[in-house]
């Protein structure tokens, strides 16, 4: 029976095959996702003494993924879902969400003693997740963001609800299903846990994220769009939000600002974004807002000097102050993440980490500063710096295979690409082997100095990996992620999808095929997920005599109907340029679904039935076609698995989905005999 026969028949019906009867291509899969452990969220206590961090592991076994909170080296928390470490201002308490309340789904909000004798307090539980935590200033409130259900939720069932009336875009978004009729709201409770409910500061429609203290612990700062355009305009702005009294804006609906963190002064609040929320991508500066009652709400941009963008791929959070004229941030730089401090003068950024890595979350308090790190060959570990240079404290990893770096020159001379390549596992010299081209997703996003599984599993598969970062991408400066926008843009006009990000990825195969003794030239496949998916779609229809095999992954195969049927459709155009309604021969233009006739290579199709941001219709229509045309072509479909199946959906369905693409690339780009 053929490889691709034996998938078919071990997922048909949706039931995991056995350990004992795993293929080795499940193994690998099965090995990297049950060993692999990260440290993530370090949270500095007020005396820089400690650094609470959250560990996390994968069950296959029992397909879960667990997570506790860790000090010292040790488990503090017994998990199996505990997350969100905040320290109470006097470092004497550890506040953290879990699931422990009686009901399943719900999330719990604890307080565990961490400076004496004492037991874990439950201090709410909220039926809807619990996030954003800050303790006040004064020790006496915990602040976090919740979920506030509509009433259609306490029927008994679906059957029994009330009907949605629609009336504003982005009311469903992926991963999150309806969200109109369960907004995000900031809450505050008595940090004791004896007192009453939580408190709702910001009932309504609106959604909130964020939340940051003021020094007197009179109010918080968080993140909104409260005007009644806001779904048109996709203007969002900060709120000064007092526990008694109305809610101010501190911006004025000119641009999109988020992450707020005020000034240990109290004078002012740093925050991520940038002024125009119908120009993207534009790489997101760090600025400054006074709190001052009597300012214009203007924003002063305190990282002009580094035009790189402050809202990583690898996680993005607020800025965090040093003192009041000093915070730190992260950027990417091609392919790296680094910690930088930023000065309010707007001097140039410098830079506290260095090297091939990415930083993944920081925070620093009473001098200390600690980060989680991740490079090629490691996932996240914790690093700390007491002033003496930073050191690794913790050891929950294991080694992984790396990789080269390399650049290649664009056609038309205008810059560089930055990729990479990693060669089989346990590569001899002089052999040559299958090759994947990886394409990333967003295309605001990038690839880079990371542990990245899908790469260490097509690595150990015997494949040798290939991935770069084209235009459209982030981590460089302004012009290149703006490159792909549409060609009739009204203000940054580029050549659009499929344009020159397609001539950077085949420059990136041609060159590598050319430099590197390790690549088969005959067998090469192509896979990407999202916009990758876009592209992977493209380079069926226009370069497939190139490849033996492509896999289109949770793609969006025809931009117009995306606009249509998205979770964030509407937004398309600040990207593309034209409206839709107006303009749809543009999007229609740079879809692959137009050139399906075109595609003669054996695809592979893999979708989440609950993707919002690429709806399922997009595979559909791609499958469909090709079927029709009696090409050949693979779907697969992932039942309750969205957007994010491949990095976190289920520990089962993330082997499930390895095993797949391991098994079909292995059959389409095996040796052919001298006969065919």
């Amino acid at each position: 029976m053929a490889r691709s026969d034996q998938v078919r028949g071990s997922y048909g019906d949706a039931v995991p095959a056995a350990q004992d009867h795993e293929t080795p291509h499940g193994r690998i899969a099965r090995n990297l996702l049950h060993e692999r452990s990260r440290v993530s969220a370090p949270r500095v206590s007020p005396d820089g003494r400690l650094v609470a961090t959250v560990v996390a592991t994968i069950d296959l076994d029992e397909n879960v993924t667990r997570s506790r909170i860790w000090l010292d080296g040790a488990p503090i928390t017994a998990g199996p879902h505990d997350g969100n470490p905040t320290w109470s201002p006097d470092g004497r308490l550890l506040a953290f969400t879990s699931r422990r309340g009686e009901k399943q789904g719900d999330t719990t909000l604890h307080v565990l003693p961490v400076a004496g004798p004492g037991e874990v307090r439950t201090v709410c539980s909220m039926p809807d997740g619990l996030g954003d935590v800050a303790w006040s200033p004064d020790s006496r409130w915990l602040a976090f963001t919740s979920r506030t259900r509509d009433a259609r939720y306490d029927a008994k069932d679906v059957s029994w609800q009330s009907p949605r009336k629609i009336e504003r875009f982005f009311s469903r978004l992926n991963g999150e299903d309806w969200v109109f009729d369960r907004p995000q709201h900031v809450f505050v409770i008595a940090a004791d846990g004896t007192g009453a409910a939580p408190r709702n500061l910001t009932p309504g429609e609106f959604q909130h994220d964020g939340v940051s203290w003021l020094p007197d612990s009179s109010g918080v700062v968080t993140s909104a769009a409260r005007h009644d355009s806001w779904d048109t305009d996709l203007a969002r702005d900060l709120h000064l939000i007092p526990l008694d009294g109305a809610a101010r804006p501190l911006t004025h609906r000119t641009g999109n600002y988020l992450r707020p963190a005020v000034s240990p002064d109290g004078t002012m609040v740093a925050l991520l974004g940038h002024d125009d929320p119908l120009v993207y991508p534009q790489n997101v500066m760090v600025g400054v807002v006074a709190l001052d009652a009597t300012g214009d709400g203007s924003v002063r941009w305190v990282s002009g000097g580094l035009d790189r963008t402050f809202q990583p791929t690898a996680g993005e959070r607020a800025p965090v102050w040093i003192d009041a004229e000093v915070l730190v941030a992260t950027a990417e730089d091609r392919g790296e993440t680094h910690l930088y401090r930023l000065h309010l003068d707007g001097r140039v950024p410098e830079p506290l980490t260095t090297g091939p890595l990415t930083v993944t979350d920081f925070d620093a308090a009473g001098g200390v500063v600690a980060s989680t790190r991740a490079t090629v060959d490691h996932p996240g570990e914790l690093w700390v710096d007491r002033g003496d240079g930073a050191r690794q404290e913790s050891n929950v990893t294991r080694s992984h295979l790396g990789w080269e770096k390399f650049a290649v020159p664009c056609t038309d001379g205008s810059g560089e690409i930055d990729a990479w390549i990693m060669r089989p596992a346990g590569a001899e010299p002089g052999r040559r082997y299958p090759v994947l081209l990886n394409v990333h997703g967003g295309p605001f996003t990038q690839y880079g100095e990371t542990f990245f599984d899908e790469a260490q599993m097509q690595a150990a598969a015997g494949f040798v990996v290939l991935m770069s970062n084209p235009r459209g991408g982030s981590g460089r400066h302004t012009e290149w992620g703006q490159a792909i926008m549409g060609p009739r843009h009204p203000k940054r006009p580029g050549t659009g999808w499929g344009s020159v990000d397609v001539d950077d990825v085949i420059a990136v195969l041609d060159a590598a095929l050319q430099r590197y003794d390790c690549c088969d030239p005959d067998r090469v496949g192509m896979l990407g997920g999202s916009y990758g998916g876009y592209m992977a779609t493209t380079l069926a229809a226009r370069h497939g005599d190139r490849f033996r095999g492509v896999c289109s992954e949770r793609s969006v195969n025809n931009l117009l109907t995306e606009e249509w049927s998205s979770d964030i459709g509407t937004i398309f155009r600040i990207e593309h340029g034209p409206d839709p309604v107006e303009d749809p021969a543009e999007y229609l233009r740079m879809s692959p679904s137009e050139l399906a006739r075109q595609i003669h290579v054996p695809m592979l199709i893999i979708h989440s039935e609950n993707d919002y941001r690429c709806p399922i219709s997009q595979a559909e229509e791609l499958w469909v076609t090709l079927k029709l045309l009696g090409r050949d072509v693979d779907f697969y479909r992932f039942p309750g698995e969205d957007h994010e199946l491949s990095r976190s959906g289920s520990p089962v369905h993330r082997q499930m989905r390895a095993e797949i693409i391991l098994d079909w690339f292995t059959e389409r780009l095996a040796l052919r005999t001298p006969s065919g």
